[in-house]
């Protein structure tokens, strides 16, 4: 390299860096989206690429192929997850060279220009009951890999997989004894081992909306919706548990391990909260919905991991971008949207990129990505409550009470109200202070007045 040379690579180095910086900064690795297309009232693909291009969102799962968004996300850092149909896995089992023609059809036209991740094979086969449907699903996920590496280039490097439910599952709770369904093990043991030896994962539906239905007591749904709770040990780790999500993943890890393949990845192919619901379907709101998803979305962000898999965000769809008016059911199964389909917000979920905006929110206010300031008490939150706060703020990763220990700077005054607010502050500074970090159930308020005092200092105000 000559002298100029190095003089331009030095001067554009530094920008260089900065535009990699950005780019990293406002991608979420670990945070997908579910597009459903069950629904007579969808954006077109174009509109559909550029609000996904606007998020933080890095991955799109589809619950079959469609030429047109996947299309739309080329050249774009956006992959993409393909579905195949349950109604095609027979014939995609019993002849190798369909396998070679579906590839071809709604894989090869798209790659590499799109990154297409995966190739979900079928959806929730193993849980319908269907002998024959279940036995022919590795056969035709080892048909189809087989083409995809005869093909090369963009392909072969695609994983395939299959989505399951948590009714795989014979025992979830404690997360311990989490252990496969016995009905299933037969195909279900093959199936992990191709998945072993082909690096790909194991895709899982973990919805805590429906743990809250079969238990709809108020100290349930805080444990579902990461808010201040008194936990739950597992008896047999001695683990204790503060929130529903990484209780179900750990069943799964759980089972994993005991079906003797704890190295199989877990990808979390669905989860999400609807809006609304039916008479009889409790929680079902769009607080709820905002609590679930944005505290989940800065639990993988903090990238603390779960109890049995920590240091590392596990791989997360949320389910799903739009609402779909045309699925059968009651309300709920219409109202998971994290979008209405005239592409403004149904909540603010902190999914908006730094350098661009998604759609408006319903209420027309743009989304605000972080705040500044302190997290303090609320006038009127009760003693208990602020325990409860207490309690749940200290036992996170990454908060540091002792300054509220005897001795610490925050000791006195020796208060319930004063040791919450500091260690709600805490935890709403190590989250990234952002607003859905300082709500508590409401006991909590956001100031921009410094409430450090003598010796004791509490950490923010940018």
């Amino acid at each position: 390299m000559d002298a100029a040379s190095r003089k331009l690579v030095s001067a554009l180095l530094p920008i260089l860096l900065c535009l990699v910086g950005a780019s990293r900064a406002q991608a979420q690795p670990y945070i997908g989206v579910n597009y459903g297309e069950v629904a007579d009232n969808l954006p077109s693909p174009d509109e559909t690429a550029k609000l996904l291009k606007s998020t933080t969102i890095s991955k799109v799962r589809l619950y079959g192929v469609d030429a047109g968004l996947i299309r739309a996300l080329a050249g774009s850092s956006i992959s993409v997850v393909v579905g195949v149909a349950n109604g095609d896995i027979p014939s995609l089992a019993a002849d190798p060279a369909t396998a070679s023609r579906w590839l071809a059809s709604n894989v090869l036209p798209f790659v590499p220009a799109t990154t297409i991740s995966v190739v979900a094979v079928g959806n929730e086969v193993l849980e319908s009951g269907d002998a024959t449907l279940a036995a022919a699903l590795l056969p035709a996920m080892q048909n189809l890999r087989a083409a995809a590496v005869m093909a090369g280039d963009g392909a072969a490097g695609i994983k395939f997989s299959t989505v399951n439910t948590m009714a795989v599952l014979a025992q979830s709770e404690p997360p311990s004894t989490g252990v496969f369904h016995p009905d299933i093990t037969p195909q279900l043991q093959q199936i992990l081992g191709f998945l072993s030896k082909t690096s790909a994962p194991f895709m899982i539906n973990p919805y805590p909306w429906f743990a809250y239905q079969s238990d709809p007591r108020p100290e349930t749904l805080a444990f579902c919706l990461f808010q201040p709770n008194a936990g739950r040990v597992d008896a047999g780790s001695k683990i204790k548990y503060t929130n529903m999500f990484d209780a179900q993943l750990d069943a799964v890890k759980s089972a994993l391990g005991r079906a003797g393949y704890g190295d199989v990845e877990i990808v979390v192919a669905e989860t999400g909260w609807p809006t609304k619901g039916d008479a009889g379907e409790a929680g079902a709101t769009v607080d709820n919905a905002k609590a679930y998803v944005s505290n989940l979305v800065a639990h993988l962000r903090s990238g603390v991991g779960t109890p049995l898999m920590p240091g590392k965000s596990v791989d997360t769809y949320l389910f799903a971008l739009y609402d779909e008016d045309l699925k059968p059911g009651p309300t709920s199964e219409r109202s998971f949207g994290l979008y209405h389909t005239d592409l403004s917000m149904a909540y603010d979920a902190g999914l908006t990129s730094t350098s661009g905006s998604a759609g408006s929110s319903s209420g027309g206010a743009a989304a605000q990505p972080m705040s500044s300031g302190w997290c303090v008490a609320r006038d009127g939150a009760t003693d208990a409550d602020l325990q409860a706060d207490l309690d749940y703020a200290c036992s996170q990763v990454g908060v540091d009470c002792g300054a509220i220990q005897p001795g610490g700077a925050c000791f006195e005054p020796n208060t319930v109200r004063a040791h919450a607010a500091y260690a709600m502050n805490q935890l709403y500074q190590a989250a990234g202070h952002h607003p859905w970090n300082c709500d508590f159930r409401q006991s909590a308020t956001l100031t921009s007045d410094n409430p450090s005092y003598g010796s004791c200092v509490y950490t923010g105000g940018q």
